[in-house]
Parts: structure tokens; C-alpha cells; sequence
């Protein structure tokens, strides 16, 4: 089978494809055929930044070839979709069934790889802000998987107000589209009136202007690989509150309540009320390119590799 690895750290033009054995399932392991790899930034930073070459997991959707012993539940030529923690980048890889789900009749892996993780974790940053009916909220990196789903969530939320931070003026159109009823841009001296809740997905340098922007008792919610520090003072002086949110944590010790918001999630988008964005699909081949477009911030919702 191909898969895509790189030896060493830098940029998109570290990754390269290889032959290599196709994989044999486990205990409680499944073998699946890939049919869509979702692209996300913390593996993209991971290959930039990371101290070390660690495998390119990842989301994917695929098809069922091969069960490990005790596996329940599934069954060979199922649709399916989850994390995969080696070899994400490839023609076929091994989920654990904890980690894995049937992807309903009528969607394709596409629209699996679209909706599933990034809008966990859009739900789960969400939930983390507490956010009630009639607050503001503002998203950063609307316009990236994660951000589009998040604005829609606060708009099915019954935000008063929803406003999307993007990195360039370009994307206003798009964020709009979901439900975005103001659009900012990094670097601008005002993010416009107070929200009472930040949802981020950037971190770093961006975190500063982000407090900045929270109203009196608002709450800042932080999910971003990105790191980053806040200022305690202008905590202080507009009585607000950070949160880190981390989905892995939910996965492994609210099973059950993620579980219930995957399935919540996939009736909402049969329903129409989430929408998924994919900028592009790129064969496996041009991995490098789809990385490109994440360090460039110029995808417009998820950027897939198709195998």
C-alpha cells in the first residue's frame, strides 16, 4: 500500500509517499480501506514544529477489510469513520473500535471526515463556554472546519450575535454564509463590541486581542494546539474567565456523552441545521500541497486527501 511519512521536521516539503506492508488488525482492532483523510493543524504542526518524526494519525473514513479478534458491532465492507493513531496517511489503516463509528446511510466518507471530529470538537468548545440564548459569541478561525461548524452551532444556539475572526477580509462572504453576523480581522485595532463568549481555535499571539475583546464576566474558551499565554490583568479587570477544552478528554472518560454528541451531530446534518465546507480534495499524492494550504490559511473549511 502507499502511505505518506517524513523523516524529519520542516514544511509540506517534508512528506513524501512510500510503499509499505499493508497493516493486520489486532485485539479489538479494525483494517480499513481509506476513502477520506481529513487534514487538520495539529498534524500539520506536528510535522513543522514537532521535536521528532511521530506517525501521521488523523481522521479518517473508509471501508471495513479486515475485523481483529473480539471486534463487535462491525463488519466487513461497513462504512465507517475515526481517529487512526499510525499510518492516518495511507491507503489502508487500523482504528481501535473504541475510536470508531458507522457513518449513517446517505453520507459519504467525505462528508464523515467533514462533520465528525471538527464538529465534536466545535460542540465540545461550545458546551465548555456555557453559552446561553441571547449572548454574543465570537469564533476565531471561522473559516476553518472546526470554526464554520462552531458558527453554526452558535447560531442554532440562538446567539444574539455571532461573529467570525479571519485572517483575511477575503473569507468575509463565506464565514457570512454560516451564520456569521460580523466578520473581524486579526491585526485590526478593534474586534467591535464585547462578546460575552470566544470560542478559539488559533492560540499564540492571538489570544491577547481575544481577551481584549471579552465583555464584562465573559468567558474565553481555548482549544487551539497553539499554546499561547493570557494576561491575568485583563482577566482582572473585565472579571472573565478562561477554559481549556481538549476533546480527546471526552472521548476517553465521557464515552457515553460522546457517543450521544456524534449522533446528535449527524441528525442535525441530515436535518440541514450543520452544513459541512470542503475547500478541496487532493489525491493522497499531493499531501504536501494540502499541508500548504493549512500553513497559508487559505483553505475555506476542510481540506480532504482522497486515496
Amino acid at each position: 500500500m502507499r502511505r505518506v511519512r517524513y523523516e524529519k521536521n520542516g514544511g509540506p516539503e517534508a512528506l513524501f509517499v512510500e510503499e509499505a506492508p499493508a497493516p493486520e488488525p489486532g485485539p479489538g482492532e479494525l483494517v480499513v480501506r481509506c476513502e477520506a483523510i481529513g487534514v487538520t493543524l495539529p498534524v500539520v504542526r506536528k510535522v513543522r514544529e514537532g521535536k521528532e518524526p511521530a506517525p501521521l494519525g488523523g481522521e479518517v473514513a473508509g471501508s471495513v477489510v479486515a475485523l481483529g479478534s473480539g471486534v463487535s458491532g462491525f463488519a466487513v465492507g461497513d462504512l465507517v469513520t475515526g481517529l487512526a493513531f499510525t499510518d492516518g496517511y495511507a491507503e489502508l489503516t487500523v482504528l481501535h473500535q473504541a475510536m470508531t463509528s458507522h457513518v449513517p446511510a446517505g453520507a459519504t466518507a467525505v462528508d464523515a471526515v467533514a462533520l465528525v471530529r471538527s464538529g465534536l470538537v466545535a460542540r465540545g468548545a461550545y458546551q465548555a463556554g456555557r453559552v446561553e440564548p441571547g449572548e454574543s459569541v465570537l469564533v476565531t478561525a471561522a473559516a476553518s472546519a472546526v470554526g464554520g461548524l462552531a458558527l453554526q452551532y452558535a447560531r442554532n444556539g440562538g446567539a444574539s450575535r455571532v461573529v467570525a475572526a479571519v485572517s483575511d477580509a477575503a473569507k468575509a462572504d463565506f464565514v457570512r454564509g454560516l451564520g456569521a453576523d460580523e466578520v473581524v480581522v486579526y491585526g485590526e485595532a478593534s474586534w467591535g463590541e464585547p462578546v460575552d463568549v470566544i470560542l478559539d481555535g488559533v492560540g499564540g499571539e492571538l489570544l491577547g486581542p481575544a481577551v481584549r475583546a471579552l465583555a464584562p464576566g465573559g468567558r474565553l474558551v481555548a482549544f487551539s494546539s497553539g499554546g499561547g499565554s493570557v494576561d491575568a490583568f485583563e482577566l482582572l479587570v473585565r472579571s472573565a474567565s478562561v477554559t481549556g477544552f481538549q476533546m480527546a478528554a471526552i472521548a476517553r472518560n465521557q464515552p457515553d456523552l460522546y457517543a450521544r454528541w456524534r449522533e446528535e451531530q449527524w441528525d442535525l446534518f441530515r436535518t440541514g441545521k450543520l452544513r459541512t465546507s470542503v475547500h478541496e480534495t487532493l489525491p493522497l499524492t499531493e499531501a504536501a500541497r494540502a499541508h500548504a494550504l493549512i500553513e497559508e490559511r487559505t483553505n475555506l473549511g476542510k481540506v480532504v486527501l482522497v486515496p
